[in-house]
């Protein structure tokens, strides 16, 4: 495999860089992070940011040309991610907006569907969250519970939908809904655009054990959407779901890059923290848990680019995504594990009393966790490399 890049990539690269280091917050790339803590204020920043993306070009790269995008090749969603990671980019609070539904929208959505979401959706203007899973409906949606009866000219949503990633700071959800009872358990599902700025709609925080807030349960009380809001067919909104989740694990599998950055700042945390006067990177022990992690991280990049390089021969992706989010996903919840074991005792230090900043390992320690749940969780992905990689038959629970 060839891993160089071409002078056209390269130009790309520069072009991208250029526009971060006027663009970027100020202070940002001297090391000034810091997000506000206030709700408004921390929405405020983030929308901001997507917004300045957006009118710079870089909002969402991949997109078509007439709807804000550059049209990027593979290779250049790659350059993009690389150099994100690099500068420690804000986090983009519209994840689930630009990188499942306004994809979705484009493929099976209505024009007017189209006017009226894609453009806010890239700019920043509407947020959107996700309304899949219920407390009794997580890896089979097709036991959600959530109902929508059509009554005169609207659809009445009466449910409950929970792990809703930013639902607290969305404007819109796009939103599973069962509409009749079909045949088979995944007949009789229809998709909506629900606005959530409506009586109808409450959300409720779900707090983290790291003290963060960026879950929901949302409760949906005789809330309303319209025909017009419907994405495909009613009853038939199995097929919108999956064709969204493609457009979901073809994302995650960009965390490669991000994998990569945390394993280099543990290799320099490793240097400069220090027991008994001696920098714990001289200790074997240390140097052979580095050495593994390094392989699965290694690895995992090389798998990616595998995968990528079979997109690029078939055109569009495919179940590999789930091999990438497997790996990545658990190989990260091991970095910040050994994280906290070169600390010893210190890594059980919280916030202020953190031996190191402001107890950033820790936090992404017990953050770790929920990467092996968010997108589907590590059974289901190796469920779907079983069957659709390796061709294994299904389990049916013997």
């Amino acid at each position: 495999m060839d891993f160089s890049f071409s002078k056209k990539e390269e130009k790309f690269r520069q072009e991208l860089r250029t526009w971060l280091e006027e663009n970027l917050p100020q202070g940002w790339l001297h090391g000034d992070r810091e997000l506000p803590e206030d709700i408004n204020e921390y929405s405020r920043f983030l929308r901001d940011w997507q917004r300045k993306l957006y009118e710079g070009g870089w909002g969402a790269i991949a997109w078509p040309k007439a709807y804000g995008g550059r049209e990027a090749s593979l290779i250049e969603e790659i350059i993009y991610q690389q150099e994100m990671v690099r500068v420690s980019a804000p986090p983009l609070v519209n994840y689930v907006g630009i990188h499942m539904v306004a994809p979705l929208l484009m493929q099976m959505g209505s024009g007017e569907q189209k006017s009226a979401y894609i453009t806010k959706i890239i700019s920043g203007e509407e947020i959107w969250c996700q309304g899949y899973s219920e407390p009794n409906a997580g890896s089979d949606l097709t036991a959600i519970q959530t109902t929508a009866v059509k009554k005169g000219d609207r659809w009445v949503i009466n449910g409950q939908k929970v792990w809703t990633s930013f639902g607290h700071l969305a404007d819109r959800c796009f939103l599973l809904a069962r509409t009749s009872k079909g045949e088979k358990k995944h007949h009789g599902i229809t998709v909506f655009l629900l606005d959530m700025h409506q009586e109808g709609v409450e959300t409720r925080p779900i707090i983290q054990m790291d003290g963060e807030h960026d879950f929901n349960e949302v409760y949906l009380n005789d809330a309303i959407a319209y025909d017009s809001d419907i994405v495909g067919e009613i009853d038939r909104g199995w097929q919108v779901m999956i064709a969204l989740l493609m457009h979901e694990r073809t994302g995650i599998g960009g965390q490669v890059f991000t994998l990569e950055q945390q394993f280099q700042d543990l290799v320099t945390m490793a240097k400069e923290w220090t027991e008994d006067g001696q920098s714990v990177i001289k200790k074997e022990s240390v140097r052979n848990a580095l050495i593994d992690l390094y392989a699965k991280s290694r690895g995992s990049l090389l798998n990616y680019y595998r995968n990528l390089t079979k997109t690029l021969k078939k055109g569009q992706p495919g179940s590999e995504g789930s091999l990438d989010k497997l790996i990545v996903s658990e190989a990260t919840q091991e970095l910040f594990a050994l994280s906290l074991s070169i600390q010893g005792p210190h890594g059980i230090l919280w916030k202020q009393d953190a031996a190191i900043g402001d107890s950033y390992w820790q936090n992404m320690y017990l953050y770790s966790f929920g990467m092996t749940i968010g997108g589907g969780t590590s059974e289901v992905q190796r469920n779907t490399i079983a069957e659709r990689i390796l061709g294994l038959p299904k389990d049916l629970g013997r």
